[in-house]
């Protein structure tokens, strides 16, 4: 979503002003540092970040804080570090050619509505394109500070959405990266109200674009992983047979204290209902240790889902408390190392079970979307269910979805050799 966040303002850029891309720090004219603030560590580096940057720029440079901790920290980011010329929240991205232009601009307004805002055309990876289907949230997480930067959820039209995918597949993407929040909420919540369309019927929608190959999208919500939708998942070939399912944790009794909607019987009914539909499918997941109250018997609780589910991909963290959220005012914080001895216990069991998943791939033929050339005459691509493979090739490759049998197996990627 940030990455997005990032090519929107590239875009408008690129469009509304004479600016273009530069590798060089000495060249650049506009630095502008885009932030996540779901967690403290990326918050905290920021400020030696503007200290780096405002050390070796130009003197007539700008430097510019977008994105989640701009909304959350506002015009205290400049009081903390006056070098910064303007400050610009994760729901005010059109308004980035409008900051510019005013030194020491604010534009944090997480209830601004960009919903049908038609953005400038810009995409890192030509093979590819990521497009945005809703903003913000309407949960009530009470870990996550997301509601309080990007503001209440409201879905972006279908027909603006289709539009901005379509003008993509004419320029060679042949997938594409459905992003929001909580993706299959898309629907309940429309500035205007005469669209009537769930997330089901979107995807729906958008497999009948000619041209388009492949669908993903992240992140689903498992509250809203009714039967409809997972049937459409596993049915449709269109969309890839990868999901993420993320769990947070695996105690009923602290997934109520974190306000997820589902219990851990949910969640367990949910992947086994995706395994039976689609045995193909990967499931990846997050989870928090350490959340506050969290006893060892909740934590096991978190291991026995690890065990039954499998999850090919776990990001795993520990519970790092955010301002404006209810549970960074609970009062039984776990200490640290107890903790960090929990993520250490989980991320151990998660290596062995991946080690068992990839290596179960060994000379097995996938269907990979090659879309990045690398270093030292390799091509890099993902197969459906989401692997990522190298491969000896070259520019004939990219765009091109081909057989690849796997010969060689790591945690994090595959290598193999092209089909004939």
């Amino acid at each position: 979503m940030n990455v997005r966040d990032s090519e929107h303002m590239i875009a408008e850029l690129n469009t509304k002003e004479p600016y273009e891309l530069t590798e060089e720090l000495g060249d650049a004219d506009l630095i502008i540092i885009n932030t996540c603030s779901v967690r403290e560590k990326p918050v905290s580096k920021l400020f030696s970040e503007i200290g780096v940057f405002n050390k070796y720029k130009k003197d007539s440079a700008k430097i510019g804080v977008a994105g989640c901790t701009a909304s959350h920290l506002g015009k205290d980011i400049i009081k903390r570090a006056p070098a910064v010329d303007f400050v610009l929240g994760a729901r005010n991205i059109s308004k980035i050619t409008k900051v510019i232009e005013e030194k020491h601009a604010v534009e944090i307004d997480i209830n601004h509505d960009d919903s049908s805002y038609a953005f400038g055309e810009y995409r890192t990876n030509p093979f590819k394109s990521m497009v945005n289907i809703s903003m913000g949230c309407d949960k009530s997480c009470t870990y996550c500070i997301v509601p309080a930067t990007r503001g209440d959820e409201v879905s972006i039209p279908s027909d603006l959405i289709v539009g901005e995918i379509a003008k993509a597949v004419k320029t060679g993407a042949k997938e594409v990266m459905l992003l929001g929040q909580n993706v299959n909420n898309y629907g309940k919540h429309f500035t205007a109200n005469d669209e009537k369309l769930n997330f089901t019927g979107l995807l729906q929608k958008i497999s009948k674009i000619e041209g388009l190959e492949r669908i993903r999208f992240t992140s689903p919500h498992p509250l809203h992983m009714d039967d409809e939708f997972l049937e459409e998942f596993a049915n449709n070939p269109k969309i890839c047979k990868q999901i993420h399912v993320p769990l947070q944790s695996g105690s009923t009794s602290l997934l109520k204290a974190m306000k997820r909607g589902y219990s851990k019987e949910w969640f367990l009914n949910r992947c086994e209902k995706i395994r039976r539909l689609c045995p193909q499918a990967t499931i990846s997941t997050d989870i928090i240790v350490g959340f506050p109250n969290e006893s060892e018997e909740d934590f096991e609780d978190t291991m026995d889902v690890l065990e039954k589910v499998r999850f090919e991909q776990l990001f795993s963290f520990k519970y790092s408390p955010r301002p404006h959220t209810v549970a960074a005012e609970f009062e039984e914080q776990i200490p640290n190392e107890i903790a960090g001895a929990r993520l250490t216990k989980l991320q151990v069991r998660h290596t062995e079970i991946l080690d068992e998943v990839m290596n179960a791939q060994m000379g097995r033929v996938h269907k990979v979307y090659f879309d990045e050339l690398k270093a030292g005459g390799k091509i890099s691509g993902r197969s459906d269910d989401g692997k990522l493979f190298f491969v000896e090739g070259s520019e004939e490759l990219l765009g091109e979805i081909v057989d690849v049998k796997v010969t060689k197996v790591s945690r994090g990627a595959l290598e193999g050799v092209v089909c004939n």
